[in-house]
Parts: structure tokens; C-alpha cells; sequence
């Protein structure tokens, strides 16, 4: 293998780790969630910033490559480039199913909140513009 070939290869090598890295910070993601523990989830989301603007600034390099065109055609590099995108795949897969999570947590804590907002008592409950239920304080009372 060529220096060139050496190089594309070293290329796809990070961009490999670079997803794996991505991959485990998005099952970080979904136990932070869990337990919604918001000082891991911050310090997750700019770690994954991170790697994903790794993940984009090897893809510039790989597109910037001028024997990129050269070993386009080569098996190892289909078999690299599968490999690759199987791993993406697999990110946004679990990137999926991490916004569902939040998604659902989000909504358990509406339901919860409306059930609370009821058991008060239906005289104060009303609704939002947006449909969200609310409790009016209509304060201590009218005093004449």
C-alpha cells in the first residue's frame, strides 16, 4: 500500500474512532437521561460537540485528499466506507431513541403535573394558551 493509500486509510481509521467515541457518549446520553442528571447531560452535550466537529473536520480532510478519486474504486475502501456507515447508523439510531426518551420524560412530567394541578381542586384549573393545564391563584379571597 502507498503512502497516499496509507494516509486515506489513517484517515477512515480516526473517523472510526471518532464514531465510536460519539457512539458511547450517546449511551452516556441515555443513562443521564434516565436519571436525569443534568450536570452529566451538559458536560455530554459539549463532549459530543466535540466529536462531532471532529467527525467534520476529518471528512474535510478526506474530501480535500487528492488521492481520495484513486482509491475510490478499491475494496478495502467500499469495505472501510461500509463499516463507516454502519457506524453513523448506529449513532443516529441511538441518537433516536435518546430524543424519544426525553420525549416521553417530558410527557410522564406533564401528566404528572396535571394530575397534581387537579387534585388541588378543579375551581383554580384552567388552561394555557399553548392547552397546558395551570392553577390560577385567585388569592385569599374578596374582602368587603
Amino acid at each position: 500500500m502507498s503512502s497516499a493509500h496509507s494516509s486515506i486509510l489513517t484517515l477512515l481509521n480516526e473517523q472510526e474512532q471518532h464514531l465510536n467515541v460519539l457512539l458511547l457518549l450517546l449511551h452516556k446520553e441515555l443513562d443521564a437521561i434516565r436519571t436525569r442528571d443534568v450536570e452529566a447531560l451538559k458536560n455530554n452535550t459539549e463532549e459530543k460537540i466535540q466529536i462531532l466537529d471532529l467527525v467534520q473536520a476529518t471528512d474535510k480532510q478526506l474530501t480535500a485528499s487528492p488521492e481520495l478519486e484513486n482509491v475510490k474504486q478499491q475494496d478495502w475502501f467500499k469495505e472501510r466506507l461500509l463499516c463507516l456507515e454502519d457506524k453513523l447508523a448506529q449513532c443516529k439510531f441511538q441518537n433516536q431513541v435518546n430524543s424519544q426518551s426525553v420525549e416521553q420524560s417530558q410527557l410522564v412530567i406533564e401528566r404528572f403535573k396535571t394530575e397534581l394541578l387537579q387534585s388541588r381542586g378543579r375551581a383554580g384549573l384552567t388552561y394555557t394558551n399553548k392547552g397546558k393545564a395551570a392553577q390560577v391563584d385567585k388569592g385569599p379571597g374578596i374582602k368587603a
